[in-house]
């Protein structure tokens, strides 16, 4: 079965070359911001909603007036009006703010929906990427496997140019016939039902105390205001640039860690079991504190912002945010299934970590005790009896290697989906309105 996988190379343009891509992003920023202010334009003044389609039939007509956009290709510059598209739908089922205006420095690059302008020549293993008038650009990268690739988006973060590529592959992962639960913390990243687990790597933590430096050098320079028309000076932008590369540090460090835990519990598990946490809710700020005092017969309220609690939950969540649990479930979801495994997430409601894994019985506890004792005679780590709670439950359902490939639990909601080119090019290009 063919599945659709992004893999991302880093690019090596020229002078001549990396000119000409700023010049194309700068084109592409415009072109989107015309498109939104064409649609804001007309339901605004004449109330008419403008579809991608009419944007999309405009592209002619748009191209010879600036001839310059000749170069980018039409698909190219179909798909950024589809990017106004995506936007607006996204804004009107609630998933999204209004769309607004994008800066060029805020615009990071362009998307080739298809096969046509451009070509990869690779095998998965560095190579080139050729781009129609600009030639090939030397691209270094290794992916585990490679396919036929179907979209490309040209990308430029972080002052470095990359190009993300989807290919059609057959994925094979070999993976064990065990089966383990899985609870994450804050103290321990990962445990397991057995007892063992992986220790946090604090990451962020780590580079904290570097990261404060390079942020009190950087609000002591001049920062850009728009509003007294002040620019940015040349000290700023450098010290936002080492802010800016300690930060991704840190992203990168945590992506390549989750990747090689997530493939670590796959190749030994072919059942993995974990909790389905609301980390939106978990993750949420303190609430401020109110206490009411009777002075001079009145009853006057006071906000105590700066209690303990408050700081207490900021570094819960700062721990909590540094592991990546939302990021790290979902390497492990895909990792189990694309093996042929079974992936369970138990609801929130069986309570795991107050459950007792040998008598079922629920007994509250605080945050702070880390050992489960219960009545029963079960002594053993909170987290790790969490852990055996939900690998029960997974085996309750019924869910072991011999249903192996069926799909995962948990997945009772369907997914808001706002549309795409392969639904666009099942229809035929509308003729332009005369």
């Amino acid at each position: 079965m063919l599945t659709t996988r992004r893999v991302t190379f880093r690019l090596y343009p020229t002078k001549k070359q990396e000119k000409k891509l700023h010049d194309w992003r700068k084109l592409h920023q415009y072109l989107y911001n015309a498109c939104l202010s064409h649609r804001i334009t007309e339901y605004r003044h004449f109330g008419k909603n403008i579809s991608y389609f009419d944007q999309q039939n405009c592209l002619p007509e748009f191209k010879k007036v600036w001839p310059e956009y000749k170069q980018l290709g039409s698909q190219a510059l179909q798909a950024t009006c589809k990017r106004i598209d995506y936007a607006f739908q996204r804004f009107f089922k609630g998933l999204a703010k209004f769309p607004g205006f994008k800066s060029f420095h805020r615009y990071r690059g362009w998307t080739y929906p298809g096969l046509s302008g451009w070509k990869a020549d690779t095998t998965g293993y560095h190579g080139a990427l050729e781009l129609s008038n600009l030639g090939q650009i030397r691209m270094r990268g290794k992916v585990r496997i490679w396919g036929q690739p179907t979209t490309c988006t040209i990308i430029w973060k972080n002052n470095k140019w990359y190009c993300s590529i989807t290919v059609k592959c057959e994925v094979k992962r070999e993976t064990g016939t065990g089966a383990c639960g899985v609870d994450f913390g804050t103290l321990r990243a990962v445990t397991f039902d057995n007892s063992t687990g992986i220790e946090n790597p604090r990451f962020l933590a780590k580079s904290k105390d570097k990261i404060a430096k390079a942020s009190r050098q950087l609000r002591r320079k001049r920062s850009p205001n728009k509003k007294k028309r002040i620019k940015a000076s040349k000290r700023w932008k450098k010290a936002r640039q080492k802010v800016s590369k300690l930060q991704n540090k840190v992203t990168n460090q945590r992506q390549d860690w989750q990747h090689k835990v997530s493939a670590q519990i796959v190749s030994g598990n072919s059942l993995v079991a974990t909790e389905k946490l609301n980390l939106k809710g978990m993750t949420r700020k303190a609430k401020k504190r109110v206490r009411n005092s009777l002075i001079g017969g009145e009853c006057k309220t006071h906000s105590r912002q700066g209690s303990k609690r408050k700081n207490q939950k900021t570094g819960l969540n700062r721990n909590l945010l540094d592991v990546g649990i939302g990021n790290l479930t979902q390497l492990i979801k895909y990792k189990v299934e694309e093996s042929g495994g079974v992936f369970v997430e138990v609801p929130i409601k069986i309570a795991p970590s107050q459950t007792c894994p040998n008598c079922g019985k629920k007994k509250k506890k605080e945050l702070s005790e880390r050992v489960h004792n219960c009545d029963c005679g079960c002594v053993m780590d909170r987290d790790a009896a969490a852990a055996t709670v939900m690998l029960n439950y997974a085996r309750g359902l019924g869910a072991n290697l011999l249903n192996r490939g069926s799909q995962s639990s948990g997945q009772n909601h369907t997914p808001k989906r706002c549309g795409g080119f392969a639904k666009d090019w099942e229809l035929k290009r509308q003729k332009p309105r005369t």
